[in-house]
């Protein structure tokens, strides 16, 4: 993938003439020639008057060497590789496109707000901050931003409602803090072929009474993890789950990701649940954060959180292959594509392209996949209303500390490589749609069959419960690392679920209340509640018509309910 990059890169500078001084309509056309055809909802009279746009705006900051960043995926390859080249050489604008780890952008986003040393022009920082931002203002809002100070570099063309993720990046004052740049969801992956074989339904329908099917509820999935697991086919034994254990940075996106809320915990709201979302924290009706242990009112170590462990321990230990328990995220991810996976509950779209490479134990000889992906089961405390999982968006993030000429150019950076022209393209080769128009595009259509469900799940109204961490953090960074530590003690056996997530409540209103004393946040910051126990804060909870924090279910394993992926596809398009 990496070679055939830079050979699309070298083609273009050549083509491009890299190294002259002109910059304008011929680069543009060229580019469009080359790379863009007629890959893009915009006619090529439309693609090339946004072209034009660009090449008008950028006048006033031709030459300017800038820098911009983001984390390692494809779609930031691509942009890196191919996009930042063809904009350098149509506008002017010399473009560095750093492509770094999650973690080092998080920190150096860290250290530019602490500092406000200019670090990069301009950031693709996970929307998951959102509530950071809004809370210390040391990010520009969009919203003042287009119209006001930056309105000369904003393209006309933007069309900001087709970005299916303006919700998440969008604080409780109404206003947009970043613009979404790629985005992937975390679903539910399973062995289409293998739950459409006539033995094996008839022996998970002669074993557990019901058909053998998408699991709606963690009850069918753990007995179709129960069934797979232990069975052979072609030859293989093969095992009913997939996971990771080890305690590593990475353990934290696994509960963070909204883990807690399939299992049930929060309340009800899109694209979080309020007044306390699916990390447990509670806020008031100012917004601000009031506790995160259930003795505040929060979730972080009520009974639906606790579950949310408990499954997970279970289920790695029973029915994943061995060696997960000592995986980290990236080490676990190719192992569904090796062919021994019946089905994995918490499973990123962002693996897509991977998954589904010709001559993979997993894809037919007809390029089309052995697997589908499907919405997630929910646990037994989720209720209809609740958001059901994760959706990570990486949006580009202009902070205050960067200078405005800086700030303007890295802005039309920005919004070249969200814009139509280029939106299908990018799109194609990373898999993370942005833009209603984009997964709409017929070149999707044609590009379905090969991708087992990731388009017909985003043409889906249930798109909307899949939303990345919302407004009630106060701050990401230092919350995040929180979960890792704590979780890993459980995953360890060092501590039971019950005593790592009092733990982690704990340690989180730690940080709540440090915050609230340092005052750094003004009237939105932290404003810690009294404490009251579980009884007490679940009734108030009803009376104000809220869920959270639920009290204990005494059966935790409910009906279990499957559903048939073509008829679930089927009632989609309907």
């Amino acid at each position: 993938m990496r070679r055939q990059f830079l050979t699309s890169t070298t083609a273009l500078v050549l083509l491009l003439g890299a190294g002259h001084a002109y910059a304008g309509m011929d680069e543009a056309k060229a580019f469009l020639d080359k790379e863009i055809g007629d890959m893009s909802t915009l006619s090529r009279a439309d693609q090339e008057k946004q072209m034009q746009w660009f090449i008008d705006a950028a006048k006033p900051f031709a030459g300017m060497e800038i820098k911009v960043v983001s984390e390692t995926l494809t779609t930031h390859q691509y942009e890196s590789q191919v996009l930042a080249p063809a904009f350098s050489a149509i506008t002017g604008i010399k473009v560095t496109h750093d492509v770094i780890q999650e973690g080092d952008v998080v920190e150096k986003i860290q250290t530019q707000m602490q500092t406000g040393q200019n670090l990069y022009d301009g950031w693709v920082n996970d929307s998951d901050l959102i509530g950071t931002h809004w809370r210390y203002q040391q990010a520009r809002n969009l919203t003042d931003w287009m119209a006001g100070e930056g309105k000369d570099v904003t393209d006309p063309m933007l069309d900001v409602d087709d970005f299916i993720g303006k919700s998440f990046t969008t604080a409780p004052d109404g206003k947009l803090y970043q613009l979404p740049d790629q985005q992937f969801a975390n679903l539910y992956w399973f062995r289409y072929d293998w739950f459409n074989d006539e033995k094996n339904k008839a022996d998970f329908k002669a074993k557990y009474g019901y058909d053998l099917g998408v699991p709606v509820n963690w009850s069918a999935y753990e007995d179709i993890a129960q069934f797979f697991t232990g069975r052979e086919i072609d030859g293989k034994k093969v095992y009913g789950h997939m996971d990771y254990g080890k305690k590593d940075p990475s353990l934290g996106w696994r509960f963070t990701d909204a883990w807690l809320s399939m299992a049930g915990n929060g309340d009800k709201g899109i694209p979080n649940g309020k007044p306390v979302d699916e990390w447990g924290i509670k806020v008031d009706e100012n917004s601000r954060p009031v506790g995160s242990c259930v003795a505040r009112g929060g979730d972080t170590n009520g009974p639906a959180s606790v579950y949310a462990i408990q499954k997970y321990l279970d289920w790695l230990k029973a029915y994943a292959p061995p060696e997960a328990q000592g995986m980290t995220f990236s080490e676990s991810g190719p192992v569904p594509s090796q062919g021994n996976i019946a089905q994995q509950i918490f499973w990123y779209t962002a693996f897509t392209a991977d998954m589904a490479k010709p001559g993979l134990p997993v894809v037919n000889e007809d390029g089309t996949p052995k697997w589908r992906v499907a919405p997630s089961p929910h646990g037994v405390y989720w209720k209809d209303g609740m958001k059901l999982g994760y959706q990570d968006a990486g949006s580009w993030t202009l902070l205050k500390s960067t200078p405005t000429d800086r700030a303007k150019a890295a802005w039309l950076y920005a919004q070249f490589v969200v814009s139509k022209t280029v939106d299908v393209k990018k799109s194609q080769v990373g898999l993370t749609f942005i833009r209603d128009s984009t997964i709409h595009d017929k070149s999707f259509t044609e590009r379905a069959p090969k991708l087992g469900g990731l388009i017909e799940f985003y043409r889906s109204p249930a798109r909307v419960q899949w939303t990345p961490t919302g407004t009630n953090v106060p701050d990401y960074p230092k919350l995040a690392q929180l979960w890792w530590q704590n979780i890993g003690d459980a995953s360890s056996g060092a501590k039971s679920p019950q005593e790592a997530m009092d733990s982690l409540c704990a340690d989180q209103e730690k940080v709540l209340s440090r915050l609230e004393k340092s005052g750094v946040q003004g009237d939105i910051g932290p404003k810690m509640a009294e404490e009251h126990d579980l009884d007490y804060w679940n009734k108030d909870a009803v009376s104000k018509g809220n869920l959270a924090p639920q009290l204990k279910v005494e059966n935790e394993k409910d009906k279990p309910i499957t559903v048939n992926y073509d008829e679930l596809v089927k009632s989609w398009q309907k």
